[in-house]
Formats: C-alpha cells, sequence, structure tokens
C-alpha cells in the first residue's frame, strides 16, 4: 500500500489498518471480499465472530484472524444464525488494538463493532443492511427450526434494527456494493455511500463450441428462485445444468422434468468449462449484487436475469444479456426465446466483465481509504465518493 503523506509536511507513513468481518465460516461472496481486502491490506489482523479455516477461501485460511468468545459456545458452528442475538455484543465487547483505520465488511453485525481508544476512522464496505433485521420473512424462511423460536426471533427484530440504525452512526464512510445497496443505505441510514463493486476473477476466456444448454451456478436455496429456471425449462423441454448445492436442491429435483440435470459443487475448471460451453446463463432472483453473471460474462455468455438488485449494474440490455419483468417461469421463457433473436458478440460480452476486475476493486479501496484517512488527518470532515466506470467522482 502506498505510504500517505501527513498534511504537516512530515514523513509519509502507511496507517495501520484492521480489519472486521460478520463470521468466517462460509465461502460465500462477502467473504470474497474479506479475502481481497485481506490481499490489499496484508498485514492487518482480521477480527470476526466466528472463525473456520477449513470453510473459507484458501488466501483467508493463513490469514491473522482473531475470533470472538462466540467461537467457544457449544452448537454455534452448526447453528450459528440462530445465535443472531448474540452477536451485537460479541461485535461491542470485541477489543481491537489501537489503529488509524477500522475497515469493516459487514452484511450484518461487523459494522456495529466498538471503535478502539484511538478512535479511528471506521469505512463500512456494507453488503447490505442487516437481513435479519430488515428482510425478516425472506430471511428466516430460509432457516430450518421449531415455530416457537422463529416467534421468539421475530421479537427481537425491533431491538435489532434500533441498535442496526445507532451503529452506524460510529461509520465514518460507507461503501456499497452496487446501486441496489446503495439505496437501501440511504433509505435505512439516512446515509450516501461509495459504489465499489465486488471484484470478479477473470480467467482467460476458453475456446468452446458452444452447445444448446442454459445454466445455473448458485447455491441452491430458495430465495435465489433456481425453481423459476428449473420449471422455465422443464415446460419446454429445453436443456438446462445446475451447479450447486444447497437445502433447495432435494425440492428443485422433484420438480425438474428430464432435461434438467444437477450436477452439484463442481470445481473451478469444471464451471468454467460449462459456462464457455452454454448457450447462456440463467440468474433468475434478486441478489445484492451476484458474481456468477459476471463470471459468464467473463466467458463471453449473455446472462438471462431478474429485471432488480445487482443485476441493474452488470447487465446491459441487448449488448450483454436481456431482463425479464416478473418472478415467473413464462416471463423467463419469454426471454430465452429472444436470445435468438440477438447476434452475441463474445469479445464485447467479455468486456463488460473486464469493469469489474480484481486489479479495479483493489484501486478502489486503496483510493477511498487514502482520501478519507488523509483529510481525517488533516481535521477535515471525510469526503464521500462514488466510485463509476471513468473514475472517482467528489460529491458536493
Amino acid at each position: 500500500m502506498v505510504p500517505y503523506d501527513e498534511p504537516s509536511g512530515g514523513k509519509p507513513r502507511t496507517p495501520s489498518v484492521v480489519l472486521v468481518h460478520d463470521y468466517l465460516n462460509q465461502r460465500g461472496g462477502a467473504e470474497k471480499v474479506m479475502a481481497h481486502l485481506h490481499r490489499v491490506f496484508p498485514e492487518a489482523p482480521i477480527y470476526t465472530s466466528l472463525w473456520e479455516p477449513g470453510k473459507c477461501w484458501p488466501s483467508l485460511q493463513n490469514a491473522p484472524v482473531r475470533a470472538s468468545w462466540m467461537q467457544a459456545l457449544p452448537f454455534v458452528r452448526r447453528k450459528f444464525k440462530w445465535f443472531f442475538w448474540l452477536y451485537p455484543f460479541a461485535f461491542r465487547t470485541m477489543r481491537l488494538p489501537d489503529c488509524d483505520v477500522v475497515l469493516s465488511s459487514s452484511s450484518a453485525y461487523a459494522k456495529g463493532v466498538k471503535l478502539p481508544g484511538s478512535q479511528p476512522l471506521h469505512i463500512c464496505y456494507c453488503h447490505t443492511p442487516m437481513r435479519f433485521a430488515w428482510n425478516f420473512d425472506a430471511y428466516i424462511r430460509e432457516e430450518p427450526g421449531p415455530r416457537l423460536l422463529k416467534r421468539l426471533a421475530r421479537w427481537l427484530v425491533p431491538w435489532l434494527r434500533r441498535w442496526d440504525v445507532r451503529t452506524a452512526r460510529d461509520v465514518d464512510v460507507f461503501i456499497a456494493n452496487s446501486r441496489t445497496v446503495r439505496e437501501r443505505i440511504r433509505r435505512v441510514y439516512q446515509r450516501d455511500a461509495v459504489i465499489i463493486h465486488p471484484p470478479v476473477e477473470l480467467p482467460p476466456m476458453l475456446d468452446r463450441e458452444q452447445e444448446p444448454f442454459f445454466l445455473v451456478v448458485s447455491r441452491l436455496v430458495s430465495y435465489k428462485r433456481i425453481d423459476l429456471a428449473v420449471e422455465a425449462c422443464t415446460r419446454h423441454n429445453w436443456p438446462l445444468v445446475v451447479i450447486g448445492d444447497g437445502p433447495d436442491r432435494k425440492r428443485l429435483e422433484e420438480m425438474a422434468g428430464p432435461t434438467v440435470k444437477f450436477l452439484g459443487f463442481q470445481p473451478e475448471e469444471v464451471k468454467q468449462d460449462y459456462l464457455a460451453r452454454c448457450k447462456a446463463f440463467i440468474f433468475p432472483g434478486e441478489e445484492d449484487f451476484g458474481i456468477s453473471p459476471v463470471e459468464a460474462h467473463a466467458q463471453g455468455k449473455p446472462v438471462v436475469a431478474y429485471r432488480a438488485g445487482g443485476a441493474l449494474d452488470t447487465i446491459i440490455e441487448g449488448v450483454n444479456g436481456l431482463f425479464f419483468t416478473s418472478p415467473d417461469p413464462e416471463d423467463l421463457a419469454n426471454a430465452l426465446r429472444q436470445l435468438d433473436g440477438y447476434r452475441w458478440d463474445r469479445a464485447q460480452i467479455r468486456a463488460t466483465a473486464e469493469r469489474f476486475s480484481v486489479e479495479r476493486f483493489h484501486e478502489a479501496i486503496q483510493q477511498v481509504v487514502f482520501d478519507a484517512y488523509r483529510q481525517r488527518s488533516a481535521t477535515l470532515p471525510a469526503r464521500r465518493f462514488i466510485i463509476q466506470d471513468s473514475g472517482t467522482e467528489a460529491l458536493s
């Protein structure tokens, strides 16, 4: 990382950074962002509530991670989401070392971490305001458990909302991962945010013959609406390949016809091969951002997506994909039929993916941290930014 000039004209120095994340016990998109933040700030310790190295991305498995006291609780690793009422206490009792910058990666609790006595600059990369508090019904639907426990959980939602809003006041700069999330931050926290899209690994575009199947790559959970793709392709006898696993797999397999094939989890090279050979990629749910459509674009493939969420940031209609507007199998089927009416340029589609490269993410993160820290050091209020394709534009 580039040293920063002290405003007094003193010797340039690099600010000390501490990273904070909700929990590191899965391989999701938020954890992939943390893996890249670790690459940008390799010396920074990472504080989190729970830590399971074997379940994280490989680049995090030897990172300097410090877990909270929740790590020692019985059953927490198997049912970590049901301990939602304890996470606020875990982060408020966390003892961070004195530092210049706290950079939190949060879709729930890390934003609320208690800052050390040195009162560092707090920058939050917000994947979304806390789902459990602001979209309770969709969140709890995914979790098996007794009805009584779910009713008790609902009673805590007002308290969690107050906690979420109150702790947002300790954040100096918010970073959103998409326009949709920026709007949620404005609505929930009454704050503006920088947009820095998540980084996407862009492997070389493979030279493969196109085959007449559609492709889905996803965790199989109900809110991702993979059922729309399964039902549309089953009704019309279109070949569909589904890569991924999850609690919704059994239900999806039961509703699928003979043209739908489930491959489960597959290694990266297999996934890339299918991306390069498919006719098009289907992205049927609403996501905060959605890395998988960009991975399909990297292989030069068009994406048919539901017109909502992060897809609005990644898909240029008629250039690298098409939208369907209603969460209905027939509306999706109509969009799939329209694919043949376009001439898709693989090189042009690939170019749209390069807007979300790892290098651009690293540069944008460093720029926001650099400017905000420099202004804090000069006793000026932290400036807020919007990261756009053309560069960084400061808000007045």
